[in-house]
């Protein structure tokens, strides 16, 4: 069965090592075969990848295209370990992103590591409301 990819004008998709536009119509594309698929919005970049669940994402995107993927698997588990250790709450997400990888759905890792970096952003916004309702410093008298 193929995949069914639509790309709107001018969103590229990333078909193992190659990226490709589309041109300035909608257009289907019907692929078969086993190479890694990202569309733009799910690939990050070096500059993007700007806090610990978004460099764990990229970190299973890099093993998902296969790029250098022994170097890229230590730092993986470099990060998860400093993520765990930042926000025990991550782990239960962590031990199925693990259990994705070990199992070669690194498709299905990607997609958990998007629920991540969702948990993060939600623990980071708690976290400011918090600190937005702490009194001001009070000088005494």
């Amino acid at each position: 069965m193929s995949l069914k990819v639509e790309l709107k004008p001018g969103e590229r998709l990333l078909i193992g090592n190659c990226v490709i536009t589309n041109s300035d119509q909608r257009t289907r594309l019907y692929i078969d075969g086993k190479a890694p698929i990202l569309r733009e919005k799910d690939i990050l970049t070096y500059d993007t990848a700007d806090s610990p669940a978004k460099r764990i994402y990229l970190a299973i995107q890099l093993m998902y295209i296969g790029e250098n993927v022994e170097a890229v698997t230590k730092e993986y588990f470099t990060l998860v370990h400093d993520i765990v250790e930042a926000a025990p709450s991550m782990t239960p997400l962590i031990d199925q992103i693990n259990n994705e990888i070990l199992t070669g759905a690194l498709y299905k890792a990607l997609k958990t590591a998007k629920r991540l970096i969702d948990y993060e952003q939600d623990l980071l916004s708690n976290a400011a409301q918090r600190g937005a309702g702490l009194p001001a410093d009070r000088q005494d008298s």
